[in-house]
């Protein structure tokens, strides 16, 4: 949390406005589901590009099958997340958008980073993931207090 202090008086920043958290938690589960959807539909033509490279290479590119998911998901993250909206197309469909808690804007390796922590926390904590939002301030999770970010309503 980072106030301002003015002539000795602290001013409150614009993320302690309760109104910009209401519904996050719910808007967020909607917009990852979203965006599962398009990064899967993304795969498509990557898909066949790997088909195509996997025939010129006699099968080694085929190899990149393994990596495909994982790599059209960080690229998709970078652009849109860390793009001039800081939000994915999910998040923007559900109105809610990442800012960090410094006011600076999200790059792409924040974006990305942001996007490595909350797989691996589903990996090692996956139930911690959505309970922390219950109990840390500003229904933040844990990936978002490691890295100071927070997820508002990009509607107030």
């Amino acid at each position: 949390m980072t106030d301002n202090v003015l002539n000795g008086e602290i001013i409150p920043s614009r993320l302690d406005d309760r109104r910009l958290y209401q519904g996050v938690r719910t808007r967020r589960i909607f917009a990852f589901l979203l965006d599962y959807m398009l990064v899967l539909l993304l795969c498509i033509p990557v898909a066949v590009i790997i088909a195509i490279l996997g025939v010129a290479t006699l099968g080694l590119g085929w190899m990149l099958y393994g990596i495909m998911v994982p790599l059209v998901a960080l690229g998709y993250v970078a652009l849109t997340m860390g793009g001039a909206r800081q939000a994915t197309k999910g998040m923007q469909m559900m109105g809610i958008k990442l800012e960090r808690l410094d006011g600076q804007p999200v790059d792409s390796m924040l974006a990305i980073v942001h996007s490595v922590l909350f797989w691996a926390g589903n990996v090692i904590l996956t139930p911690l993931i959505l309970l922390a939002t219950l109990f840390l301030d500003r229904k933040r999770t844990l990936h978002d207090l490691l890295l100071g970010t927070v997820v508002v309503r990009s509607d107030r």
